[in-house]
């Protein structure tokens, strides 16, 4: 019985999405719920699985083609593995017969290998990328034929020959498509840079303290809350309370007027392989320390594995994005629109500082508060600073409320 497959209704916020890979093909089968197809929006990536065991009978949009909310993208068989697959089985079984005979006559078995499908999960469409190296060149050794990072890795290791066609010392540039993502981001912080009266303050804090109790009670955290101690939750608990006593910072510019909000959503951004997206922390004043670490892990591992849903990205009050994990000592963040201010993280960094009239190496961190100058004031964004730096370097505030 031939059903039809349809892309997912999108959200509003999400007009088209753009098929990114067919995880399978026309008469190969597939089982219920597996998955046949990924969607691409700028946000996320949707999974399209399949409503039953059978096999596709036809594939209608492409890879690379555009789709809207629930429009067809392919015919579905369910049941018995439709004709085309007996059609692809009975060709695979005459190409092995014929390699056979041709191996009993003496000669070279000629047998015309499958291009591999490429898996096309994130990690392998990012080292393919990288790489430059042709999908249809890798033996791919998972499940189908399908390609795994590790053999993009693999082949990439292997001694290759110069290409004939290519002289020596010629300068090989290549061009590939910009993904639906990195076009959004790019559309995003091009807008807010044109659209906002950006500036960025600047200042230091001493993390000395803050390391040292976790140093100290690291250990008994995770067995207590099985998770982590990071850094992440003492600034998004700092911040939150700054935002307290900032409430412009907390607000945003929704046109002609500024909307003050009653509570605190913290965008924490997390780069993936797709590119940077920002989920968000719900209600940071009611959440622990281990609540706070727990919601991140969790987003960074949607976040990798392309599971991230809209809603978890949606809205936002406030952003904090730590450029310091790949070694950044100091730089300017990006608004996020409609929020109006965001705070960058930064590699933390042994400097001398004076401290009462004695010089001492400090563990040190920039911190950058990008803010939209329609909305916030100088004396408020300093302010804003200034105090998540002393909740910091007196982390015992924070858990005492002072």
């Amino acid at each position: 019985m031939a059903t039809e497959i349809k892309a997912p209704v999108f959200p509003e916020s999400v007009a088209d999405g753009t098929i990114a890979t067919w995880h399978k093909q026309v008469g190969e089968p597939v089982s219920r719920d597996e998955v046949i197809c990924d969607i691409e929006t700028d946000k996320v990536v949707l999974e399209v699985v399949a409503p039953a065991d059978g096999s596709l009978s036809a594939i209608i949009k492409n890879e690379g083609d555009t789709v809207l909310s629930a429009e067809v993208i392919a015919q579905f068989e369910e049941g018995a593995v439709s004709g085309a697959a007996q059609t692809q089985a009975v060709q695979s079984e005459q190409k092995v017969e014929q390699a056979a005979a041709q191996t009993e006559a003496g000669n070279s078995p000629v047998v015309e290998r499958a291009q591999p499908v490429a898996d096309q999960a994130p990690a392998v469409r990012k080292a393919l990328s990288e790489t430059g190296i042709a999908a249809s060149d890798v033996s791919g050794t998972g499940r189908g034929g399908r390609i795994t990072k590790e053999d993009v890795t693999n082949h990439q290791a292997k001694p290759a020959a110069t290409p004939l066609s290519v002289a020596v010392g010629e300068r090989i540039e290549k061009r590939v498509p910009m993904t639906r993502l990195r076009k959004r981001v790019a559309e995003r912080l091009l807008s807010a840079s044109q659209s906002t009266a950006m500036l960025t303050t600047f200042n230091e804090v001493n993390m000395k303290p803050v390391m040292e109790m976790r140093k100290q009670y690291k250990d008994a955290f995770e067995k207590r809350h099985g998770a982590r101690l990071g850094f992440m939750s003492f600034f998004v608990k700092a911040c939150t309370e700054a935002l307290k006593r900032y409430p412009a910072v907390n607000a945003s510019i929704d046109g002609d007027d500024i909307v003050y909000h009653g509570f605190y959503d913290i965008g924490v951004a997390v780069s993936s392989e797709r590119g940077l997206v920002v989920p968000v922390l719900r209600d940071t004043d009611r959440m622990n320390y281990a609540e706070v670490e727990n919601g991140i892990r969790d987003y960074a591992g949607k976040a990798r594995d392309g599971k991230l849903s809209i809603e978890e990205m949606t809205g936002g009050t406030f952003t904090i994005t730590n450029g310091g994990t790949f070694g950044s000592l100091l730089s300017t963040p990006i608004l996020n629109p409609p929020q109006t201010a965001i705070l960058g993280m930064h590699k933390i960094q042994e400097r001398p500082m004076a401290v009462n009239g004695q010089v001492e190496i400090l563990p040190m961190m920039y911190l950058a508060l990008s803010y939209d100058h329609r909305m916030i004031d100088g004396k408020e964004a300093v302010g804003f600073l200034v105090t998540v730096k002393e909740l910091l370097e007196e982390p015992a505030k924070l858990i005492l409320d002072l």
